[in-house]
């Protein structure tokens, strides 16, 4: 009921913004258009990321691996498939979201997110380019050591 509410209230404001202003309004929806074509491969590569892993791991499998019973092996798991996936959060949080569901760790879940956007394994020639040999690896250190304090706590928490 929420949904189709925010729903009616974004048809009554797209209305306002049109009487107000008909072409910026029209170049508005132009360029969300676009963005939204930008973003739609990475949305439906979420859909099939998810597909393909609830089609090949069942939730038991899934609680197993990265259940909170996993303990120190799952992080690691977690750690090591977070730091090797160069994905943007927006496509890391809907997997983590249904990896949830299926029954894995808040802990291993959220030692998956925080290595994925914080921590790059794939990443490290380019940044290293850039950014030089000793930084890079005290980076991802550093990275690596505040995703394991932040699955640490999360898993304490919640």
């Amino acid at each position: 009921m929420f949904t189709m509410g925010l729903y009616f209230l974004m048809f009554i404001l797209l209305l306002v913004s049109l009487i107000k202003s008909h072409e910026k309004t029209l170049l508005a929806l132009k360029k969300a258009w676009k963005s939204f074509e930008n973003i739609l491969p990475l949305f439906l590569s979420i859909l099939f990321i998810i597909g393909i892993m609830l089609a090949i791991l069942s939730p038991r499998v899934i609680s197993k691996i990265m259940g909170h019973q996993s303990g120190i092996l799952g992080l690691a798991l977690a750690a090591l498939i977070g730091s090797c996936t160069v994905i943007p959060g927006f496509v890391t949080f809907p997997l983590a979201a249904t990896l949830l569901k299926n029954g894995a760790g808040m802990a291993q879940i959220t030692m998956l997110i925080s290595t994925s956007v914080m921590v790059g394994i794939i990443t490290i020639p380019i940044e290293s380019k850039y950014w030089g040999k000793k930084a890079t690896y005290v980076r991802n250190s550093l990275a690596l050591v505040f995703s394991f304090a932040i699955a640490f706590v999360m898993g304490v928490l919640i």
